[in-house]
């Protein structure tokens, strides 16, 4: 049986950001938790198509709780979170030491901002598995959002010491390092991670900022560049671009590289800020 708690593909929506007049360093605390690795279903999981054929092995097996946590997966991965809590709960009650199912349940009360009950989810998570690495990089994440960073950390190292694979531990102690200003450090967290899963741009972003604060520009250049050829959709990536180009003196470059940002979000400010500063 695989068991995993569910979501993936790109590593957490934190990427920092280099930030303001002075062009300091600062973390930008946002957004969902992708990367935990996943129950391996395709890639239309989320499908009515393939929730109804899910329904139908929960039809066929109604005391298996895995069909139920495989079924979770897919409501979660639909936005349909409801159903999804439902059916990691009834894996729960049929197995009482299904401690993937409460890390799943742990990922969805997450994401509904219900914080505490992902943290005693995950607290339960790893009193039935203590060596259940998923979980501690859960609930360090949590950790880490809420700014108690020494809990969080002391949870990523443990998943490292575990030897994870999973690049999310990497990531998120290597932001952490970052904010420590601890950047060398910093730097070898997001080269590992990119190791792990070179595909995604979130640790490109964060080794860039890194490399950038301590005045390696070629190499930040070179990892922001990587950042926006796999994903250009967030306004960080494109800040950090335009703070690099302003550095440089570029600002013509720079405030296209701030527009784009503000052009993607209208909300997020150091895109505005950007583009005040250098508009002709």
């Amino acid at each position: 049986m695989v068991h995993s708690a569910f979501l993936s593909s790109t590593i957490a929506r934190t990427a920092p950001v280099l930030l303001a007049a002075g062009l300091v360093l600062a973390g930008c605390q946002t957004g969902s938790e992708p990367m935990v690795n996943a129950i391996a279903l395709d890639a239309d999981q989320g499908s009515d198509q393939n929730l109804a054929s899910l329904t139908a092995a929960v039809n066929a097996n109604p005391r298996d709780p895995e069909a139920y946590n495989v079924r979770g997966t897919a409501f979660g991965r639909s936005g349909q979170n409801a159903a999804a809590i439902q059916d990691f709960t009834t894996a729960i009650s049929l197995d009482p030491n299904f401690y993937q199912a409460y890390a799943n349940r742990a990922l969805i009360f997450r994401q509904t901002g219900e914080r505490l009950k992902a943290v005693e989810d995950y607290n339960r998570a790893l009193q039935i598995n203590p060596n259940y690495d998923s979980a501690y990089i859960g609930r360090g994440n949590i950790y880490r959002l809420a700014g108690r960073n020494r809990e969080a950390l002391v949870d990523f190292q443990r998943a490292i010491d575990l030897n994870t694979t999973d690049p999310r531990a990497y990531h998120n102690r290597g932001l952490l390092y970052q904010l420590d200003g601890q950047h060398n450090q910093a730097i070898e967290d997001f080269s590992r991670a990119i190791s792990l899963q070179s595909t995604a741009a979130e640790p490109y972003s964060g080794r860039g900022v890194s490399y950038l604060a301590l005045g390696d520009v070629e190499n930040a250049a070179s990892d922001f560049s990587a950042a926006l050829r796999i994903d250009q959709t967030k306004a960080e990536y494109w800040v950090n671009q335009a703070i690099l180009l302003e550095r440089q003196g570029d600002r013509q470059k720079a405030y296209r590289s701030y527009a784009r940002a503000a052009q993607l979000d209208p909300t997020y400010a150091p895109a505005k800020d950007g583009m005040s500063r250098t508009r002709a």
